[in-house]
């Protein structure tokens, strides 16, 4: 392996992090509380007029070969297809059911996004011997305190990435556990595509540079990789593949960062977008409040398929925790952006990544009292809210 194991971050090589991928979430929403719509060609539309979209299909209209498009034109290949306005309450009921599952084993649960979370189960070495039969075990109470039509994927490795990788790569209703010794031959096969957060575009600039695969991307040094993508982002991809942390933060007291891949399917919609920009803030507002810290210092950046990236960074007079006021302040520093420049639109169908980064921290319980008074009151409120959610989901 290429990662220097003296690197002050600390590589975890043990398969702690589980990633867990409900499988055609919004379709099998629908069909969960339909029974006749289950085991049929579903697709969710944003409307279901003729030129209505799918954003969502099931697990028969993919086998069938369907691919996300207009709805009259799947239709006029399989007149069997059923389309279904979104349903956006439905999803969300589950998701919180689904939520619920996964905090009886672990107290350290990131919802990625509306069908995604990420378990980490570092720390709990005592307490679970096998997490292989652990997820065997969600499945089921997926399927017994959830809806029993709803399968997921479920992936394990020693960072997000790779276990959202194994997830991708056992589908559907997938199993599989990612280490260092099966990691060569479970990328071997892979093309650099079949990558989370790899489009055409990364992949031409990997090739151009002799990466051709997964495998050589894995063992490629930091600056070289640096140098084929023009950017840090780069050195990211080896560090993944070598299983160091990058999508989430494991030196939270020098930094925070939430990060995120985006797939075709979530980057097709704009609300998604900017629900996956919110739950970063949020991410960050979680992991600030437990440790009684607030940031001066903010930056977000933003990837995209044909390569080009828009970040920005900046200080502020006033140090920030709740997510939503971080967010905020983002839309509106991309706003004044997007006038200065007149000719772009930074949230965009085209991301493929997003992140959120914090530092220069202080402590919230040392600020002077007279000032912030009000800022008390809220950061009293955010930790009953948070406790609240800590019991009851």
């Amino acid at each position: 392996m290429k990662l220097n194991q003296n690197d002050p971050n600390k590589i975890n090589l043990v398969p702690t992090v589980m990633f867990v991928d409900m499988n055609s979430y919004f379709a099998s929403c629908e069909q969960q509380v339909n029974y006749w719509l289950r085991d049929r060609p579903v697709g969710v539309c944003v409307y279901t007029g003729r030129g209505g979209a799918v954003i969502a299909l099931s697990k028969a209209a993919k086998k069938l070969g369907i691919k996300p498009a207009r709805a009259d034109e799947i239709m006029k290949k399989f007149p069997q297809f059923i389309t279904l306005p979104t349903n956006p309450a439905l999803y969300r009921q589950f998701h919180v059911k689904i939520m619920k599952v996964l905090q009886q084993y672990s107290t350290d649960v990131i919802p990625k996004s509306i069908d995604e979370a990420v378990v980490n189960f570092a720390g709990y070495h005592l307490v679970y011997k096998d997490l292989e039969a652990i997820a065997r075990e969600i499945k089921q109470k997926i399927k017994t305190e959830v809806g029993d039509y709803l399968t997921c994927s479920i992936g394990i490795a020693p960072n997000a990435f790779l276990a959202k990788l194994a997830t991708d790569i056992k589908k559907p209703d997938g199993l599989l556990v990612i280490s260092p010794e099966n990691i060569d031959q479970v990328l071997e096969p892979l093309m650099l595509t079949d990558l989370p957060g790899i489009a055409k575009n990364m992949a031409w600039k990997l090739v151009s540079h002799g990466i051709n695969s997964p495998l050589q991307l894995r063992y490629t040094e930091p600056h070289l990789l640096r140098k084929a993508c023009h950017s840090i982002i780069g050195e990211y991809w080896h560090y993944r593949l070598n299983f160091r942390e990058v999508d989430i933060s494991t030196d939270e007291y020098k930094s925070m960062q939430a990060m995120r891949q985006v797939s075709k399917a979530q980057r097709a919609s704009i609300d998604t977008l900017m629900d996956i920009l919110r739950a970063l803030c949020l991410q960050l507002e979680k992991r600030m409040m437990r440790h009684s810290l607030r940031a001066h210092f903010l930056g977000y950046n933003f990837y995209y398929e044909d390569g080009f990236a828009f970040s920005d960074k900046f200080r502020t007079n006033i140090p920030l925790q709740d997510g939503i006021e971080i967010m905020n302040i983002i839309l509106d520093r991309i706003k004044i952006a997007e006038q200065e420049k007149g000719d772009i639109v930074i949230i965009n169908n085209g991301i493929i990544s997003m992140g959120v980064f914090i530092t220069e921290f202080q402590d919230a319980g040392i600020i002077q009292l007279a000032l912030w008074d009000n800022k008390f009151k809220e950061d009293n409120l955010r930790k009953v809210i948070y406790s609240i959610k800590d019991k009851f989901g």
